[in-house]
């Protein structure tokens, strides 16, 4: 019993210290301790860890939930679907399938190493730092989190101080979960942050701006460590003339709206052939008022900008003489109506950064070379989403323009799978996690032949010979 009381006290101090950041050094020591010891390398071990993050998630759903009310507005339907049931989806995924993964992978031997087996083992790479945004601050550390122990690594997580409501319930989730040298969270803003990348890990996993992602891959480089980096950029949605339009209109407002427009993979504009543009326009009119009602900011399910710093810069990106659609703003609640701008260029300030907000810029093209042009001649986006009946016109648009991923007739939905990695590509981000992606994200792939002792080929010792020169152009060509 006092064996028992002392735990649970130790535990309680565990997470007194985690919510205040603790010693970060000494947090990271004894994860690097824990991990020498190889007690994350076995796959059992790492499918009970999984089990019991996602038994602990499932029992502070409601929790999870008014966090995420309290700090984005989102209702508890758009926070499962989006948040909490794809973590869920994706620590499933795991589970089923890292038996699999994790099993060494056999691979052709060359005549020229006979007799011998050759081989590649998964091994994870160490001590993970995991630092995820405030736009989506449950799914977005909680995932790459149960990638990085599916991989059999130890993982500090650092969520967003714009998020704190989630980002101490994550400290909770994750104190309940795991020991603290298998995976804590250390909170607070950009002097931990900036702490935390002085540190000695094997992997860093950030999620974020294009900004502080530069920041992030410059301080890692001082100490060579991997990165991957998933970040965002201009997304464009383009729109053919052969698109079911009502059907286009109602995927691309559920994308560009979703959680209020502060989703990384967003529609951030739209591009849609001048002939049906107005028709465009009417049937986005129509599906904003079909999903939101007639008055977007009195529904409850309709969430929040995220603070008053980002809902000033977003109110400035909107130039009023072009709204055609929305606009209204409430400044003490932080919200802003789903908005449409047309006649919008390339020129516009709403043009000239990333949107992440409720504002759709709709521009026009004519032809696809000059459209395909057009996107290349700017940073690849995270995201590029096409609605057209006309393949060879997919085809071409999907081919020649760079981006990290995205749908044909539809929106976002691309992450929603763990069957497929995602990432970005160029600006908007390097690497690739979700499924086997995210196993393989947090995981070093050692060659390795095993050479048999019985049988021993002579070529390759020196005196070198006519004969074993021979043999040699004979398995080397």
């Amino acid at each position: 019993m006092q064996e028992e009381s002392k735990n649970n006290f130790d535990a309680e101090k565990d997470a007194a210290q985690i919510k205040r950041g603790g010693n970060m050094a000494d947090l990271l020591q004894k994860q690097k301790e824990y991990f020498s010891t190889g007690a994350t390398l076995p796959v059992k071990a790492r499918i009970a860890a999984l089990k019991r993050l996602k038994s602990v998630i499932c029992a502070r759903e409601r929790d999870i939930n008014e966090a995420l009310k309290a700090d984005l507005g989102k209702g508890g339907f758009e926070s499962y679907m989006c948040e909490v049931g794809m973590t869920l989806s994706e620590i499933s995924y795991m589970i089923k399938h890292v038996c699999r993964f994790a099993r060494d992978r056999r691979v052709p031997t060359p005549m020229s190493q006979y007799v011998a087996r050759s081989y590649v083992k998964s091994s994870p790479y160490g001590c993970v730092l995991v630092m995820s945004p405030w736009n989506y601050p449950f799914m977005l550390a909680m995932e790459p989190l149960a990638d990085a122990i599916a991989a059999g690594n130890t993982v500090i997580v650092k969520p967003s101080a714009y998020s704190p409501a989630t980002s101490a319930v994550l400290a909770e989730v994750i104190a309940e979960a795991f020991p603290p040298e298998l995976a804590t969270t250390v909170l607070g803003g950009r002097a931990e942050n900036s702490a935390l990348l002085d540190m000695p890990f094997d992997k860093i996993f950030f999620t974020g701006s294009v900004a502080v992602g530069k920041e992030v891959m410059r301080r890692a480089a001082e100490r060579l460590i991997p990165v991957t980096l998933e970040l965002g950029g201009k997304s464009p949605c383009i729109v053919d003339k052969t698109a079911n339009i009502p059907l286009a209109a109602k995927r691309i407002v559920f994308g560009k709206y979703l959680n209020c427009g502060q989703t990384c993979v967003a529609p951030d504009y739209v591009m849609v052939h001048s002939s049906v543009k107005e028709k465009f326009i009417a049937e986005v009119k129509k599906q904003i008022e079909a999903q939101f009602g007639q008055f977007p900011l009195e529904n409850a399910a309709y969430g929040k900008i995220v603070n008053k710093k980002h809902f000033d810069r977003i109110c400035g990106l909107i130039d009023d003489k072009k709204v055609v659609f929305g606009g209204g703003r409430d400044e003490a609640g932080l919200r802003i109506e789903p908005t449409v701008m047309d006649g919008v260029t390339r020129s516009d300030a709403v043009m000239g950064e990333e949107i992440f907000g409720p504002v759709m810029p709709v521009l026009t093209f004519d032809g696809v070379d000059e459209l395909i042009s057009d996107i290349n001649a700017h940073p690849h986006p995270l995201a590029l989403y096409v609605f057209s009946e006309d393949k060879k016109f997919i085809k071409a648009v999907t081919e020649r323009c760079a981006f990290g991923g995205g749908c044909v007739n539809d929106t976002i939905i691309h992450l929603a799978t763990s069957a497929m990695g995602f990432g970005g590509v160029g600006a908007s981000g390097m690497g690739a996690y979700h499924g086997r992606e995210g196993f393989d994200c947090f995981t070093h792939k050692k060659s390795i032949v095993d050479k048999a002792t019985f049988f021993d080929m002579s070529v390759r010792y020196q005196p070198y010979s006519e004969s074993k020169e021979k043999l040699l152009r004979m398995f080397l060509k």
